[in-house]
């Protein structure tokens, strides 16, 4: 009885592909780097989010539809005001609009916590940082 080697059974499903419609009888479009990913999202924002909010716990993190939510955190420094941050990726392209960064503030007075105002500045200075950290990424990833 023949045997049958380990390549040509690897082999099979390709050439069944092949006779399906999926060889090379269709142009093939090449994904800019931007563009490749293997979640819902654009990778290099994603990524940079996380990284960005990593000093806070997360409560959600969903790389499918790109919203990642932090748990209440206090800056030590600060134990009277905490914050929550959500991170909404709306696209797979790199770009500033494919990006929404809503906070939320509140300060302790003794008793409970009472919502506060975020300052617009805040939230500008979190999307800078994350878009600065995924340019990066992606600078090393077509560099490196």
């Amino acid at each position: 009885m023949p045997r049958i080697s380990v390549i040509t059974l690897a082999a099979v499903p390709a050439l069944a592909l092949a006779a399906c419609g999926g060889g090379d009888d269709r142009p093939q479009r090449e994904l800019a780097p931007a563009q490749v990913t293997t979640i819902g999202v654009n990778s290099y924002l994603w990524r940079a989010a996380l990284d960005t909010l990593d000093f806070a716990p997360l409560v959600q993190a969903d790389a499918s539809s790109g919203v990642i939510i932090t748990d209440w955190y206090a800056n030590p420094a600060a134990p009277t005001e905490r914050m929550k941050v959500t991170v909404s990726i709306l696209d797979t392209n790199l770009r500033a609009d494919a990006l929404s960064v809503a906070a939320s503030r509140q300060l302790y007075n003794g008793s409970q916590w009472l919502e506060a105002p975020v300052q617009a500045a805040t939230v500008q200075r979190l999307e800078e940082i994350i878009l600065t950290r995924a340019r990066e990424l992606r600078r090393n990833a077509v560099i490196g």
